[in-house]
């Protein structure tokens, strides 16, 4: 048996620091977009090495860094989201996208003061480094969300493991990796530094000195949990296409009409006609039922004319079941001028009837809504191109009606696909036999964000094993199926029409029953661990 001194300080001053960026610089390349997926083993590597033996302060200061890069890096274009949206200069854009990513980085610096007091205080580092990751992807409020799993979107067999504890378990699993590949270089470190291990014969309980050896518990824990996910992972996938290739298809089409995003303000009519015309190749191809994107009809129409004007408008001559992006204007006595705008998901039947309705409850910050602008409004006259929209209320699904079968369909409207809880507490509540997205992700240009974005959405098909509908105004739109695979994609800022069979699919998950209960037993344990010391007779037997 094996132990080791206290904690020491493996790498220090600037080194420390340079570790923790480049940490950073590796989370953003790795994750969707940058796509060097490889990465991911090892990008927590540097910050694991730098925040061993840190005072508290110390590991806050490296996790925040980490943050940094990574949010600098991978949400550039926020500058241009900001830029479009506020009419701000450049410099003033940059100085909030800092702002911003600075904001953003309290999520990682969370990590390191979990891990810095939970290590001062005796528990096992690895433990906590995982517990400080996990209860950081859970409770730290973003504004524009992401999770580690992302990084691996490209490689379903990683991804199966969703279905039961969500992207917090997923990621779990490369944290595993990155620290039994950290191991070696951590312990020949400490070899350097003269530190020795003490080991105990369990045949005669002598101790003997030696030099400092790599944990083969912790190697170990990282091969036998990668193995058991590559395995859940085969033998999922292959239970679930079976399963998906036994229900009842439905061919759908996608209508992505892109739109430049002031356009669909400016000439509204031209992106109805837009629709109109791919939605009729779309009906040539023989799909059962259309989606559209996001506000695709842009016209604000009050919400209880909406039923007669969309049916009279254009609904009736589609000849086919739709679900579409529309604003609504509904009475709102909280608002001073006393209605309110509703970004919604609309469905309508075989003749043009609406039967379906929900309205979006999770807004984007700068492009639906400000910070704080409905206690300062002068903040709506600085920035004229911000959208006021109201928060929806309900989480029931809309209604596919075919050949007299009413089909429950949930719809996630914008970034509410990447939001785990959200979306689990929808598909509890309605139970429905598939999931749609309708988004414009056109406000962010031709970046690398329409792709984080999907890459992010994946895994709500495995979590609830459902297919997954995407139609975008301007890309990328597209069909995920329940093992979190492309059925079919889209180009960026093209027209395009798509059509695709799918299934029709219900049932329950471990996920979608658990939820993130775990991960808050998790994050209450290390909090405890964070203001309890470890007993020294804990430590000396560990």
């Amino acid at each position: 048996m094996q132990s080791e001194a206290e904690p020491a300080v493996l790498v220090r001053g600037r080194l420390a620091e340079a570790g923790a960026a480049a940490s950073g610089v590796l989370y953003f390349l790795a994750f969707a977009g940058f796509d060097q997926w490889w990465l991911t083993f090892v990008a927590l590597v540097p910050l694991w090495l730098a925040l061993q033996g840190q005072t508290t302060k110390r590991a806050t200061w490296l996790g925040f860094l980490t943050g940094l890069m990574m949010n600098l890096g991978g949400f550039y274009w926020l500058t241009g989201m900001l830029k479009t949206f506020s009419g701000f200069p450049l410099p003033l854009c940059l100085l909030f996208v800092i702002i911003i990513c600075s904001y953003q980085a309290g999520r990682i610096a969370l990590m390191g003061w979990l891990y810095g007091r939970a290590a001062n205080r005796g528990w096992p580092t690895h433990l906590v480094f995982a517990a400080a990751f996990a209860a950081s992807e859970l409770t730290f409020p973003l504004l524009f969300p992401w999770y580690y799993a992302a990084t691996v979107h490209q490689i379903p067999i990683l991804m199966q493991l969703a279905e039961i504890g969500g992207p917090i378990l997923v990621g779990l699993v490369l944290v595993s990796a990155n620290l039994a590949i950290a191991e070696p270089i951590r312990a020949h470190l400490l070899a350097r530094q003269g530190r020795m291990t003490t080991e105990v014969s369990l045949a005669t309980g002598h101790e003997r000195r030696g030099p400092m050896r790599p944990s083969a518990r912790v190697m170990g824990i990282g091969v036998l949990v990668m193995l058991f996910a590559l395995l859940f992972g085969a033998v999922r996938i292959r239970m679930t296409k079976a399963r998906m290739q036994a229900a009842e298809p439905v061919r759908v089409g996608l209508v992505q009409a892109n739109m430049e995003l002031l356009a669909k303000r400016e000439d509204p009519n031209e992106g109805l006609r837009r629709h109109l015309r791919l939605t009729a190749d779309l009906k040539r191809q023989g799909v059962d039922f259309v989606v559209w994107s996001e506000s695709s009809v842009m016209r604000p129409v009050w919400e209880d004319l909406a039923p007669v004007e969309f049916r009279s408008r254009f609904a009736s001559s589609l000849g086919k079941p739709a679900i579409f992006g529309a604003v609504l204007r509904g009475h709102n006595p909280n608002r001073p001028n006393g209605y309110g705008l509703y970004n919604s998901a609309i469905s309508t039947d075989l003749r043009g009837n609406m039967n379906g309705r929900y309205d979006k409850q999770f807004l984007l910050a700068f492009g639906e809504y400000l910070p704080f602008g409905d206690t300062f409004p002068i903040l709506y006259e600085w920035s004229p191109n911000s959208g006021n929209f109201t928060k929806g209320t309900s989480l029931d699904p809309v209604i596919i009606d075919m050949k007299g079968q009413a089909h429950k369909v949930s719809v996630l409207i914008c970034y509410e696909d990447i939001l785990p809880a959200f979306t689990n507490r929808m598909v509890s509540h309605a139970n429905p036999e598939l999931l749609v997205n309708i988004t414009n992700d056109a406000w962010f240009g031709n970046t690398k964000e329409p792709w984080e974005h999907l890459a992010l959405a994946k895994f709500r098909a495995i979590e609830h094993r459902r297919y997954l509908v995407r139609s975008t105004n301007s890309g990328v739109s597209a069909i995920v199926d329940p093992v979190g695979s492309l059925v079919t994609t889209s180009k960026v800022f093209v027209e395009e029409a798509q059509a695709s069979e799918i299934h029709w699919l219900q049932g329950r998950t471990a996920y979608e029953i658990v939820g993130d209960v775990p991960w808050y037993l998790v994050a209450f344990g290390i909090v405890i661990a964070s203001f309890r010391r470890r007993s020294e007779a804990a430590v000396a037997n560990a």
